[in-house]
């Protein structure tokens, strides 16, 4: 007796600006007529997860390509309580262009990965409604402040399952694409930066230069107390690489145990943690790495040995 089909899921990791490459790889699965009939997102996955489900995709996909360095900075509401940033303009800002409306509501299945700030424990957001499941998902924290929501005190999903592939599977995917976006981050922000010459010339040429603007801060505060001896790294470069080092030590356990079906690790260790302005080459990054894995994924979508049972 023939089972029913196959119920493809993907599992969209965290990773801020390098989230846009999750546009790219669901482009590239469109391409090639796979749709998904499960989405589980952490942090920025959950963001675009969510525009996947709402079918606004192509809207969505429109407003991260017309970011520019200043529309960046112009969504960020500086405060120094709970996290840097309160997250009430981009929250605004979405409440505007894209309608909000209960999960259950959605036109796919849709989950979103957050932290439970007192007890640690994993937060499956379902029932809630789309934008402050969201909101809560991408609290990272330090930057945007946490949020309140049914008593609990919730953060960024990636301090406990960054590639959500548990929620894909309890959320009935029998196969699971799984994007990985932290593949080749460590050390990103340990590298040389440019001299201050360099920078003043590139500033000149290119208003939305390829610089996080996190760390061009950073390393302004630090050439203020410049020590002698070994260069040592900025505050922002040992804090982003301490996250980095944590993320990618998470995500290889929680997939030794939850191991997806497929795996997609696009190559970002060049796009920085606040480069939301470099859309159009981190979109390409997620869609040429998926090109690489669709034809195994058609292989395991169409083994008829795997058929789920009816």
């Amino acid at each position: 007796m023939n089972g029913r089909q196959l119920k493809f899921g993907v599992a969209l990791g965290g990773g801020a600006a390098r989230g846009w490459a999750h546009v790219g790889v669901l482009r590239a699965l469109q391409e090639a007529g796979l749709e998904p009939d499960v989405v589980a997102g952490t942090s920025i996955g959950a963001l675009v997860g969510a525009a996947l489900a709402a079918g606004e995709l192509d809207r969505f996909e429109s407003w991260v390509r017309s970011l520019r360095l200043m529309d960046v900075v112009g969504l960020m509401d500086v405060r120094f309580s709970g996290g840097l940033l309160k997250g009430d303009r981009l929250m605004n800002f979405f409440n505007k262009r894209f309608t909000d409306r209960p999960i259950a509501e959605l036109g796919l299945p849709f989950g979103a990965v957050a932290t439970d700030l007192r007890t640690g424990s994993e937060v499956w957001l379902r029932d809630e409604y789309v934008l402050e499941a969201v909101r809560a998902s991408i609290a990272l924290p330090g930057l945007l402040a946490p949020v309140i929501l049914q008593g609990r005190t919730l953060v960024d999903g990636v301090l406990v399952n960054p590639v959500p592939v548990s929620l894909a599977r309890a959320m009935g995917a029998d196969v699971v694409l799984a994007v990985d976006l932290s593949s080749d981050i460590l050390g990103r922000h340990l590298r040389p930066e440019q001299n201050d010459a360099s920078l003043s010339e590139s500033a000149a040429d290119d208003p939305d230069r390829h610089e996080d603007i996190s760390q061009r801060i950073s390393s302004r505060f630090s050439q203020l107390f410049r020590q002698k001896g070994p260069a040592i790294p900025s505050v922002f470069g040992v804090v982003a690489s301490s996250l980095s080092i944590m993320q990618v030590r998470i995500t290889r356990s929680r997939m030794a145990g939850d191991p997806p079906d497929v795996k997609v690790e696009p190559r970002l260790g060049q796009i920085g943690l606040m480069e939301f302005h470099r859309a159009a080459e981190t979109i390409d990054a997620g869609h040429r790495a998926t090109r690489h894995v669709i034809s195994s994924l058609r292989e395991i979508l169409s083994d008829s040995t795997r058929t789920a049972p009816p």
